[in-house]
This record gives structure tokens, sequence and C-alpha cells, in this order.
């Protein structure tokens, strides 16, 4: 496969697969938006195989083979493979973080509750972390910490929005001594008891998240004005999706929010958060 026809594959899985990070990446000037799409690609081909119906023994294999190409040359018929390659290529993509994600998804097989937040952000930290790390060598910022801790505000969120998703999969990632300090049981989950006790929970979930979200947010100080925007674009449409959770009263058992492709066009319009 040409590395042309590679890109335009990332790309358009990246629009049907993920649309906030698509009106994100909007912004960037070719060769770093087809770069960030090659780490979606990879970082969703984790997701996949971890998410997926595979036998947990099969996703293993499939987890760690994944981890093995990184080391491999370029080719074939993988279209986030070869993407991935020439993005690798282009920037300066630390594959120790491309590791990282791989770490998470193999980390999802093995373990489905977290004692305490402290747990909670370890496993961020490669799931989510990790692709802020990817990202920033390719907006071209050595501010690496602010990169990763956004990524963990982003992952936080999506903690929030996927309780009743991630419920279906026999995963709890609130942490178990939240949970009881707060006296929310994971039956009240599975019920979908959007008690005031879950309330007060997911509050102080979201303060946590936003607090971790103006901080990364300190990376954009670093960036050019187009990585910048992209930044803030993707991170705008993440409050956006939190600001209506809140508004339901963190009753996310029905699903999440979701924002309109106007509302979508309107964050990007706005550029800075």
């Amino acid at each position: 496969m040409t590395t042309e026809r590679a890109y335009a594959e990332v790309q358009r899985l990246t629009r049907q697969r993920a649309r906030n990070f698509a009106y994100g990446i909007m912004v960037l000037p070719r060769e770093k938006r087809r770069a960030i799409a090659a780490i979606y690609a990879f970082a969703r081909r984790v997701d996949d195989i971890a998410d997926g119906d595979l036998a947990p023994a099969e996703k293993r294999t499939q987890l760690q083979g994944l981890r093995a190409t990184l080391d491999a040359e370029a080719g074939g018929e993988d279209a986030m493979f070869v993407a991935l390659t020439d993005a690798r290529m282009r920037f300066p993509i630390p594959p120790q973080a491309l590791q990282a994600l791989v770490d998470g998804g193999l980390q999802d097989l093995d373990q489905s509750r977290y004692a305490n937040f402290e747990e909670l952000r370890g496993y961020c930290t490669k799931v989510a972390g990790a692709v802020g790390i990817c990202c920033v060598a390719v907006y071209g910022s050595d501010d690496v910490r602010r990169a990763e801790t956004l990524g963990i505000a982003l992952q936080l969120i999506n903690i929030i929005r996927d309780v009743r998703e991630d419920w279906e999969l026999g995963r709890v990632y609130l942490p178990q001594d939240e949970l009881s300090s707060f006296g929310v049981s994971e039956a009240d989950i599975a019920a979908g008891n959007a008690s005031a006790a879950w309330h007060a929970l997911m509050t102080f979930q979201a303060e946590r998240a936003r607090a971790y979200l103006q901080d990364g947010l300190g990376l954009l100080r670093s960036l050019d004005s187009r990585s910048a925007l992209c930044v803030s674009t993707f991170a705008g449409l993440y409050r956006a999706t939190l600001d209506r959770i809140e508004a339901r009263n963190f009753d996310v058992f029905d699903g999440p929010p979701h924002l309109s492709a106007l509302t979508k066009l309107r964050i990007v319009g706005q550029g800075l958060w």
C-alpha cells in the first residue's frame, strides 16, 4: 500500500469513528493532520481489540503482536501501520508512548476495578496521557508534562461520560474508595440510580477533570497558532460534553450527550478556550 493511500484511510477512519477528533485536527496543516490521524488509528486499533468480542487469550495475542509491529519495517497492506511508520519518520513520536498505549489495552484485560485515584491515574497515563505525548511531538512542543496531563483530563471526562458503556463491558473505572466514600454502590450503577449521592460523587469527578484540563491547557503557550487552535478546539469539545453531562445532573445511564454539528463548528470558530 502506498503512503498516500494509507494516510487517506486513517483520515477516513478518524472522520468515521472519532468525529470530535476529526473536528479538532481539521485546523492543522496537512502533514501534521495526517500524522495525528495515524496516531489515532493506532490508538483505535488498541481499543477495538481490548473492547472487542474475541476471547481474552486472543486479545492478548493480538495486542502483543501490535506492539511487535512497532519495531518492524513498514510494508504490507495495513494502512494504519504504513501511515504510522511514515509519521514516525517525519516527527519524533516516542516509541515508549506507543508501547504504553498497548500496555493500557493489556491492562484492560487484567484489571476491571481501581482501588483509588492513584491506580486510575496510572491507567489513564497509559491509555490517554501517552496519546498526548505522541501528539505533542507532532505539534512541535517539548511540554510533555502538560500534554500528558491534558490526555489524562480527557480520559477522566470519557470515564464520566461512558459509565454505562463501561459497566456493560464489566468495568468500573470510578475509584472504589470514592464510590464507598460517597455512598454509591455498583448496584446503583447497574440500576442507573442517579441519586443525590451519585450527583455528589460525579460532581467531585467533574471538578477533578476540570482541574486536570485547566493544567493541561497550559500546553497552549508552547504551541504554534494552528496547533494551539487544534488543541483548544479538541479540549473545548470535551469541556462542552462535560457541561452537558453536568446540566443533566450526571444522569449518563441512558447514554452520553451528543454535541450537534453546529455546536462543534461554533467551538472550532471560537478558537481559544
